[in-house]
């Protein structure tokens, strides 16, 4: 059977593009698990570092290993002093994530060339990516405040450092907690967009930095990591909880997309979903309700009647910007956050990728003409 003989899967939905032992999800059931353990776990047991580890080895560090670790990555915090001013230097008004993708193009500038089929050096690589990326995005958030870069605290770990880098002041316990708790639960979801991006680049040989940006631009997109930012943005303009029933009959009506709501995979309520929503309500409690929250809730409430038989129900999208929100990060830093996450998920892949490798080359069906004849320029119009 020839390609044209094929039929097309728009999108490739539900094609396997590669076998992987990294994460599972079973939609019906509403089911992640990380290397065989459930996402519900890690969020209320591990850490980022720890998940990391997990992700990226198979299974779950000893306690020497993850100290080596979490030391490792301390040391590939920092960033030059030349990708500092360069990222000074970028557009104000551009979006955070094309500056992180610049970051991200600069740092492997900066790190040594690697052999990608050497174990060793691919597990360094992967560790100066995870450590850095935040930097690379605090060191923009500040710029564009006009506010000096901050340096990383060798005392702290990657969610504290974040924090601490972004406004200049070591977080509290609990800020630090739920920023930790998110990191986990936005590390991996198997072969989504910006991973099976990572994948495509992977498979060229191309360097991890070149890997991470790839998947840093897929990422951006709306329908993707930038769900997120829309999520906040719609709630702000629906306006408050008594407003949602006019608003969601309107959206009806008008068969209008609802943000934060449904998902390719999840037929019931998206696991990572239910433990923001857990962190919503401590961030809440310490911080106070907004106008926002209450919007969501009745939200939630008012979609999953009317549509939750049909399997549409919230997405880890829908309450992230909320938490993000409540911390006090704005909103076109929320999907530069997940990617913070993600670059575990996607270095965690590269990795799989290159035992074994086959570069990615699908095939097409032609819709165009054959034998068109060419005709010179002044004969033409």
């Amino acid at each position: 059977m020839t390609v044209q003989d094929k039929e097309l899967v728009p999108g490739l939905a539900g094609i396997p593009a590669a076998e992987s032992s990294i994460s599972y999800i079973d939609g019906q059931a509403g089911i992640l698990e990380y290397r065989g353990h459930r996402i519900e776990t890690l969020a209320e047991k591990s850490n980022f570092e720890e998940t990391s580890w997990l992700l990226l080895n198979g299974e779950l560090p000893t306690k020497a290993q993850l100290n080596g670790f979490r030391k490792k990555l301390n040391g590939y915090r920092g960033i030059g002093d030349d990708v500092v001013e360069v990222i000074s230097k970028l557009p104000k008004q551009g979006h955070p994530m094309a500056a992180l993708q610049a970051g991200l193009a600069m740092l492997g500038m900066e790190s040594p060339v690697i052999d990608v089929h050497d174990a060793a050096q691919r597990e360094d690589a992967c560790a100066r990516l995870i450590a850095a990326t935040p930097t690379l995005v605090a060191a923009f958030a500040r710029a564009r405040a006009g506010k000096p870069f901050v340096a990383p605290d060798p005392n702290l770990d990657t969610a504290a450092n974040f924090l601490y880098m972004l406004n200049g002041q070591k977080p509290d316990a609990l800020e630090a907690h739920v920023l930790d708790v998110c990191l986990v639960l936005h590390a991996d979801h198997t072969m989504n967009a910006s991973t099976f991006a990572a994948r495509v680049v992977a498979s060229t040989e191309a360097d991890p930095y070149s890997v991470c940006a790839s998947a840093v631009g897929a990422l951006k997109g709306p329908l993707h990591g930038g769900a997120n930012e829309r999520v906040l943005e719609q709630l702000e303009a629906i306006g408050s909880a008594a407003a949602v029933p006019a608003w969601l009959e309107k959206m009806s009506a008008s068969k209008g997309k609802i943000m934060g709501f449904g998902h390719r995979v999840y037929k019931t309520k998206d696991p990572r979903a239910k433990r923001l929503q857990t962190l919503v309500r401590e961030v809440r409690e310490k911080l106070g309700s907004t106008p926002v929250y209450d919007t969501a809730l009745a939200l939630e409430d008012a979609v999953v009647a009317k549509l939750g038989a049909k399997g549409i129900h919230p997405n880890v999208d829908f309450f992230s910007g909320i938490v993000y929100e409540k911390l006090g990060i704005p909103t076109d830093f929320f999907t530069p956050i997940f990617a913070i996450a993600r670059v575990t998920g996607w270095l965690a892949h590269w990795c799989e990728q290159m035992d074994g490798n086959k570069i990615f080359r699908p095939g097409q069906i032609y819709t165009g003409v054959h034998d068109a004849t060419y005709v010179p320029i002044d004969q033409r119009g």
